[in-house]
C-alpha cells in the first residue's frame, strides 16, 4: 500500500489540544489531482481545532481549496472553488463481531485508527473529494450538448415523447 499524497499524521502519544492548519505543497496536490481525476488542484487548506475525548479525537474546522476539473459536457476547464466545513471524530479502531453489524447515524462520520496515529491530511483529501460535484457543468455545456445530438431535458424522458406526440397534431 503507498503513502497517502497529503499526509499529516498527528502522533496520539504527544497530542495536544488546539487548532492546527494543514496546506498542501505543489506536489501534494498533484498528486492529489492526478487520483481525483483532476485538471490541477490551485490549493488546499484546511484549518481544524483538535479536542480530546476521552480514546476519541474531534476535529472541526474549515477546507477550501481551488480546483479546476472537467466539465461533464463539454470536457473543458472548469474553475471551482470548494469551501466546506469539516467535522471528523477519529476512534480507536474495535473488533467487528461478524454475526450482525448495526450503525447509529453518529457511527458513519467517525473514522477508525489503529496505533498511536491519525492522519489529518488523509481526513481531509478524502473530505474534499466528497465536495466535488462529479456532473459539475461549465457555460458552454449546452452548446456542446447541441454540437453531439443530445436532446435537452426537456425534450427527453416521458414528458418529452408526450410532447413529441402532441406537436404530431
Amino acid at each position: 500500500m503507498t503513502a497517502p499524497e497529503f499526509s499529516r499524521p498527528i502522533d496520539l502519544r504527544h497530542f495536544a489540544e488546539g487548532a492546527i492548519e494543514l496546506n498542501a505543497t505543489e506536489g501534494e496536490r498533484k498528486a492529489l489531482a492526478r487520483r481525483f481525476g483532476l485538471v490541477s488542484i490551485g490549493s488546499l487548506q484546511a484549518t481544524l481545532n483538535l479536542q480530546a475525548d476521552g480514546e476519541a479525537i474531534n476535529a472541526n474546522g474549515r477546507l477550501q481549496a481551488a480546483i479546476v476539473q472537467s466539465c461533464a459536457i463539454s470536457g473543458e476547464d472548469l474553475p471551482v472553488t470548494i469551501d466546506e466545513p469539516l467535522t471528523f471524530r477519529f476512534v480507536p479502531e474495535t473488533p467487528i463481531d461478524e454475526e450482525e453489524l448495526e450503525l447509529d447515524a453518529g457511527d458513519l462520520d467517525e473514522i477508525a485508527y489503529s496505533g498511536q496515529s491519525i492522519d489529518l491530511g488523509e481526513a481531509v483529501a478524502q473530505s474534499l473529494v466528497l465536495a466535488i460535484d462529479p456532473y459539475a457543468t461549465g457555460p458552454n455545456a449546452d452548446r456542446a450538448r447541441k454540437e453531439a445530438g443530445l436532446l435537452d431535458e426537456a425534450s427527453s424522458g416521458p414528458f418529452g415523447a408526450l410532447a413529441a406526440l402532441k406537436k404530431g397534431d
